[in-house]
């Protein structure tokens, strides 16, 4: 069995990664900012079904500083480098999420070049394939970049492509690593604890009833246990070498078909979820007042798509339904008690 390092052991992605990494008899380590949230990532692997005891050790490492990465990534045989900067909030200089999301891959990369390692699996991001293009009816591949000239764009987007950009250019003039990227659309599924990626927090929000209702946004559904599926299989398959993968669970959702399935499916807990959708305009007077309402309204009436069919024909992925996704999201926060009652 190999030595696997993940970043971000404490994320969404990241503690899901080490769940099936350790079931498949892994040994594994994982980077953490601050060696004192150990507890908590362990908790968090607990409620995900496993308990490494001595299988899994921390490093501290952050993506902002070179200490410690050498030392985490010393003898591995693979490295998952998942951490990413992903605020809840919009950032006052764009450069606050740049910066540390492509000096980090950069870090990750000379790092994994100085120790041997074999391959660097990156997680980057759909934000880096299908933004800045005007409409088009075709889903979008893994050929596909985001252009950042086309302008309206978040600094996530912004962040995610430029640092997978970084990782490749690393790739192909410094050697070292193989390199294959990720790119997952919307990330949902059963969350672990309170720590949980923005995509999450739609759900969330729909089920609390926090949303007077709903905007008209489609975007892309996956499983997390998919994606982290996805990352194990490219982490050995010679096939992935070199390769990105779009990992998104079939045609893009509606907000509207989101809240639709959890209105079906879950019964006295999706009371609260809204059924209307709200007219852009509405949206648009929020966006004067709040900043997060903003990020979201060049993406309103949209419609976009994307293809996992790469990922299905080389590396023999089969992710379970978007349904399945939001309603093991809804189920999670139910049961770990993240819902207002």
């Amino acid at each position: 069995m190999s030595k696997v390092l993940v970043t971000g052991g404490s994320g969404f992605i990241g503690s899901h990664t080490i769940v099936q990494l350790l079931a498949k008899g892994h040994e594994v380590r994982t980077t953490v900012r601050n060696l004192s949230r150990e507890g908590e990532v362990r908790a968090l692997l607990k409620e995900g079904g496993a308990e490494p005891g001595g299988k899994l050790s921390f490093f501290a490492a952050d993506l902002e500083k070179d200490d410690g990465w050498d030392a985490a990534v010393a003898g591995c045989d693979f490295v998952h480098h998942i951490a990413s900067p992903f605020p809840a909030g919009v950032p006052k200089d764009e450069n606050d999420l740049i910066i540390p999301a492509r000096e980090g891959a950069l870090r990750v990369m000379r790092a994994a070049k100085k120790a041997g390692v074999k391959r660097v699996v990156l997680t980057s991001s759909y934000a880096a394939v299908g933004y800045g293009h005007p409409p088009q009816d075709a889903p979008f591949n893994e050929t596909n970049w985001t252009d950042l000239a086309g302008g309206g764009l978040s600094p996530y987007v912004k962040s995610k492509t430029i640092a997978e950009r970084a990782a490749w250019d690393f790739a192909e003039k410094e050697g070292g690593a193989e390199l294959t990227v990720i790119n997952p659309v919307g990330v949902f599924g059963p969350v672990l604890g309170r720590d949980y990626s923005t995509s999450i927090l739609l759900v969330q929000r729909l089920m609390d009833g926090a949303m007077p209702g709903l905007p008209r946004m489609t975007f892309g559904v996956v499983d997390v246990r998919d994606v982290a599926d996805l990352h194990i299989r490219a982490m050995t398959d010679p096939a992935a070498k070199g390769e990105r993968f779009l990992a998104g669970s079939g045609d893009f959702m509606s907000i509207s078909e989101i809240a639709a399935t959890l209105k079906a499916r879950m019964g006295d807990a999706a009371q609260r979820v809204p059924t209307r959708e709200l007219p852009n305009f509405v949206l648009k007077l929020a966006a004067l007042r709040d900043p997060a309402v903003k990020q979201i309204i060049p993406e309103l009436g949209k419609k976009r798509n994307a293809t996992n069919e790469k990922a299905r024909r080389l590396l023999g992925w089969a992710p379970r339904t978007r349904e399945d996704a939001i309603l093991a999201t809804a189920e999670s926060l139910v049961r770990l008690g993240l819902l207002r009652h």
